[in-house]
């Protein structure tokens, strides 16, 4: 069998692997595993416990290399493998986590990131992936609408604290205390007992809550989902055709083998002509 045959059977033979269900499940029940051994550590346990503890954290954190060095080995393009941010991001918690807990000066940045492992369900679970992705960029477009957001809070907070400072000085005394205030309004964090106190001396001030829970809690938060289904129908699409674009490559790829493999049978032939 030839070189390149030989690569690309090695290769395909670790892809069908590595995008196993079987493969992917084993991953998922380290990291679940993973997430566990850090809650139990909160707890104060005997130290027969703590020490089966730390051999499954030992035993985790060499799962989890082995892991992403499998990764990568089945990766057939080696640069594209970082281009990937949560290649990237796995590689950097993977590699943080080989930091040893008994060096002192190290042992807080080393649990932090035994902490993120927890995030590496994410990276591996496809549909949180996509979900990740699409969150992150619609963060752009959501500023916008949260610049707006703020314009808004500070209107209202600067006519709140005009009229109702001498109703309540600790909820309107000033902008920043009346955005606050107004912060607890858009949460419906008892907002009405602000409104009734308000009342008393403003009879219409009702007017003024609603106006602007209607722009917080229905306006504002109907066009942030908007642009995260926007971002996630783009996302979507953009996945269908990445995935398209995957399956031709393999095509091409098998197609290529299929030709190697005829010109070889080709050339045993015209040798077994031959006299």
């Amino acid at each position: 069998m030839s070189a390149p045959q030989y690569t690309f059977a090695g290769f395909s033979r670790l892809q069908r692997i590595e995008r196993s269900p079987a493969f992917q499940a084993v991953v998922i029940a380290i990291i679940i595993l993973s997430a566990l051994t850090i809650g139990a550590k909160t707890y104060d346990l005997p130290p027969l416990a703590e020490y089966v503890l730390l051999l499954l954290d030992n035993g985790i954190t060499v799962f989890f290399l082995v892991e992403i060095l499998f990764r990568f080995a089945a990766c057939p393009n080696k640069r594209r493998f970082f281009m990937d941010g949560w290649n990237v991001f796995d590689t950097i918690v993977v590699i943080g986590s080989l930091i040893p807990l008994g060096n002192a000066e190290a042992v807080l940045l080393g649990r932090l990131l035994r902490v993120f492992r927890v995030l590496r369900l994410v990276s591996v679970v496809p549909e949180l992936r996509f979900l990740i992705n699409s969150l992150i960029k619609a963060i752009p477009r959501m500023g916008y609408i949260a610049l707006l957001m703020f314009i808004i809070f500070y209107i209202y907070a600067a006519i709140g604290s005009l009229f109702f400072a001498q109703v309540d000085e600790a909820l309107w005394g000033d902008v920043a205390i009346s955005m606050l205030t107004l912060f607890r309004v858009a949460t419906f964090e008892d907002w009405t007992d602000v409104m009734y106190a308000t009342q008393e001396l403003y009879p219409f001030s009702w007017i003024y809550y609603l106006t602007f829970i209607f722009l917080t809690a229905f306006v504002f938060l109907n066009m942030m989902i908007g642009v995260i289904l926007e971002v996630m129908s783009q996302e979507s699409n953009a996945k269908e055709s990445e995935t398209a674009h995957n399956e031709r490559d393999e095509i091409l790829q098998q197609l290529q083998a299929v030709q190697l493999k005829l010109d070889r049978l080709a050339e045993n032939a015209e040798q077994a002509r031959k006299p």
